[in-house]
């Protein structure tokens, strides 16, 4: 066992002593330099398999056992907080590629990242440490990465139009032109006034979409599942081809 090793073994047994919790302050006493967290943690993690988890399961699989491997009692549920493991200073991120997207936040200096790659076998292949001001010197747009989701709750409809009317600015547009039920225009091209299709007319175009059936792309490949919706929802507007420039909105059109 190398020196290190006996260090970390050490911090565990005392966090495991203390019985304090992932959401408690952090305690100078308990801290874990980040070579060996990254150490501990690669010791303990890799080589397990997430094989066949949905991606909240996943998360919370790898939440607990890192409970486990740093000596921290398994809370009943995880909290979302702001970052992840308080105590140690630290949010986790499961990763298969390279491009690590932190939602919703700017990166702090101050906080650690432990970063999770996982091969296409769903393994736990490594584990880097790498704290904010680390990850701010890769971050070349400076660009706050936003994500917004909401619920929807039905019941016996599977399709509403939210929202009947467009607003006045639109209307106005809207009157002076039918509704052209095929576009020769890119789905990414700038809109104009004469291919606009008014809210409700997008509404009917789209909601025959309840029941499309489209390939099973794999239960973690949220992007590649995204794009095939996208190119469904292209279709049914009236393109005929399926384009995506990678920004907001999707279809510029």
């Amino acid at each position: 066992m190398s020196n290190r090793q006996v260090d970390y073994v050490e911090y565990v047994a005392k966090i495991a002593q203390r019985g304090v919790s992932i959401y408690d302050s952090v305690d100078p006493d308990l801290w874990i330099p980040t070579p060996d967290l990254e150490a501990l943690l690669n010791d303990e993690l890799v080589g397990m398999s997430l094989h066949g988890l949905p991606n909240r399961t996943r998360s919370k699989v790898v939440k607990q056992a890192i409970c486990r491997a740093l000596g921290y009692p398994m809370p009943r549920s995880f909290k979302k907080t702001r970052p992840r493991f308080p105590e140690q200073l630290f949010d986790v991120y499961i990763q298969k590629s390279n491009n690590l997207q932190i939602w919703n936040e700017e990166i702090s200096p101050t906080r650690r990242y432990v970063l999770i790659r996982v091969s296409p076998a769903d393994i736990i292949s490594r584990v880097k440490v790498a704290t904010g001001d680390t990850l701010a010197l890769l971050d070349k747009t400076g660009t706050l990465t936003q994500k917004y989701q909401a619920r929807l709750v039905t019941g016996q409809e599977t399709t509403e139009l939210v929202v009947s009317e467009d607003t006045d600015s639109l209307r106005a547009l809207l009157g002076k032109h039918g509704h052209l039920a095929r576009f020769n225009n890119s789905p990414i091209d700038n809109p104009t006034a004469e291919t606009l299709l008014p809210i409700r007319v997008v509404f009917e175009r789209l909601k025959s979409l309840v029941g499309q059936v489209f390939a099973d792309v794999g239960y973690d490949q949220e992007r590649n599942r995204g794009a095939e919706l996208h190119r469904l929802v292209c279709q049914k507007l009236g393109y005929d081809e399926y384009q995506d420039a990678g920004t907001f909105p999707d279809i510029r059109h």
